[in-house]
């Protein structure tokens, strides 16, 4: 049962529940990571809204070494993106089970690079935290890319502010007197619950994971994204060999 339902996570055949339980363990790591690599760099990477607000400030201070950092950090977070989208697509066209399990795979090896050298990177500071934002940002990438394929771009999990905007809106919805019956007629208001619950759901997974995040890092130090990882190789590891033994079958 446990083995079946981690397969479900990565699965090609997608189902609405299985994207809210993958949309909200991902983004339980975002929040981790981000939390996490904030306190190794001091600054976020699972967004791009503030850096690229940045290098608007940054141009107009004529700060151009900053700008070409913001701009770096920006494309390494669309190369992931554009990682994920050449993986799944190539998967699909061959009709394999880990189309989304292989992007995830990547990430994981990612992260696990980062958690095992990432404390003997304090010793080259001004080179490694410009290499460590970089990489932050291209797995930031590469994982909301992952769960917006896998679930047609109904559920995001690196950043907050769609989550939260969609929370807000449903909210109104939920409170808004529908006093008027000629207009009950016509237009009635109602929230749609579901995408309330889904949003709320990963919302708290991403505070959660920020949560956790920032304290095992605090406690630990880099070391602490290793669990992540492993965890993330399990869920791609188990559908990636099933389709290594419909290979090896023939």
């Amino acid at each position: 049962m446990p083995i079946k339902f981690i397969q479900l996570l990565t699965s090609a055949q997608r189902s609405h529940k299985a994207n809210i339980q993958l949309g909200a363990y991902m983004a339980f790591v975002a929040g981790a990571v981000n939390a996490g690599g904030f306190l190794a760099i001091a600054r976020y990477t699972s967004h791009m809204s503030g850096i690229i607000s940045a290098i608007g400030d940054d141009l107009a201070l004529n700060n151009f070494i900053s700008v070409l950092g913001g701009i770096s950090l920006l494309l390494s977070f669309l190369f992931g993106a554009a990682t994920t989208a050449i993986i799944v697509n190539w998967g699909h066209r061959r009709k394999i089970h880990s189309e989304f399990a292989l992007p995830l795979l990547l990430e994981a090896i990612l992260l696990l690079v980062f958690g095992l050298v990432g404390a003997n990177l304090n010793l080259y500071l001004p080179l490694t935290v410009p290499a460590i934002a970089l990489l932050l940002c291209f797995v930031m990438g590469l994982q909301n890319a992952i769960v917006t394929k896998a679930s047609h771009a109904e559920i995001r999990t690196t950043h907050m502010t769609g989550v939260i905007t969609d929370i807000g809106i449903e909210l109104g919805k939920l409170v808004y007197w529908n006093k008027s019956q000629e207009a009950n007629v016509s237009g009635y208001v109602k929230a749609n619950r579901e995408k309330l619950k889904t949003h709320l759901c990963i919302f708290g997974m991403f505070l959660i994971g920020g949560i956790v995040g920032a304290v095992s890092f605090k406690k630990v130090g880099y070391i602490s994204v290793v669990p992540l990882s492993l965890s993330l190789v399990l869920i791609a590891g188990l559908q990636i060999y099933r389709d290594i033994r419909a290979i090896m079958k023939g």
